[in-house]
């Protein structure tokens, strides 16, 4: 599970300005230019899911990286510092995810290490699971996000998520370690990945929220980033509760 702290928003918190097409009541600044910021967002979002979706498929179907990973030290090695590398590289991608073309490099990095991990993850779990956890996350990500900019433009604020979720993503992490030095068992596994799930879809509507209304034009970067990790987090965890109830 990938989980990282979000930095403090430097957009403007109001809810203000007009149009036919505005995102929310009394919408102060041009409802093009945020439409324009969204679009942008989403089509950095969608080379990442593609790119994700690449690598992963060659990690689950070229068997020899797959064995590799799990038959030698080395490979052992090698994916320890896959798992940290997106962690690495997040710290360079705070300070200059304003500065191109280095973030972009940066998110590329970014992604494709996270792109190994999730083909890894998935190299030994059944298709059927695969397939079952990511037909579940993209409806539960298309849906939350129509419903998300459906409530904004109803005058619904989101932002009080953000301590709630904050805080249940740190006793999530907390269990997690517990997990890994004294596991519970298969029950447990399934409790684990079902309220990630639910955590992970409550930033998913956190996260779109903030897009529409607090980050700034030149946060893209980050938006784009905050957006992708809520996603792989939801499918990662919906893939740990399916594969546990299969066993």
């Amino acid at each position: 599970m990938m989980a990282w702290n979000r930095p403090p928003y430097k957009g403007p918190d109001v809810e203000a300005g007009g149009g036919a097409r505005h995102l929310y009541p009394s919408m102060l600044e041009s409802p093009e230019l945020r439409w324009a910021f969204i679009r942008k967002i989403y089509s950095i979002l969608s080379i990442q899911m593609l790119l994700t979706i690449a690598v992963s498929a060659v990690v689950i179907f070229v068997r020899p990286i797959s064995h590799f990973f799990v038959s030698s030290g080395a490979g052992l090695g090698l994916y320890i510092f896959l798992v940290i590398l997106p962690l690495l590289v997040l710290f360079p991608l705070y300070f200059y995810h304003q500065s191109h073309p280095l973030n972009l490099f940066l998110l590329a990095l970014f992604t494709v290490s996270i792109s190994f991990a999730v083909g890894l993850s998935c190299a030994f779990t059944k298709g059927k699971v695969i397939l079952e956890a990511a037909i579940l996350t993209a409806v539960v990500v298309v849906s939350l996000t129509i419903y998300t900019f459906w409530a904004a433009k109803r005058g619904h604020d989101f932002s009080f998520l953000g301590p709630i979720l904050f805080s249940s993503l740190i006793v999530l992490i907390v269990f997690a370690f517990i997990q890994i030095f004294f596991p519970m068992g298969r029950i447990s596994h399934m409790i684990y990945g079902g309220l990630a799930a639910l955590i992970f879809s409550g930033y998913i509507i956190y996260d779109t929220d903030n897009l529409i209304k607090r980050y700034s034009y030149d946060e893209y970067i980050w938006a784009a980033v905050a957006l992708y990790l809520d996603i792989i987090n939801l499918f990662l965890s919906l893939l740990t509760l399916f594969r546990a109830a299969d066993e």
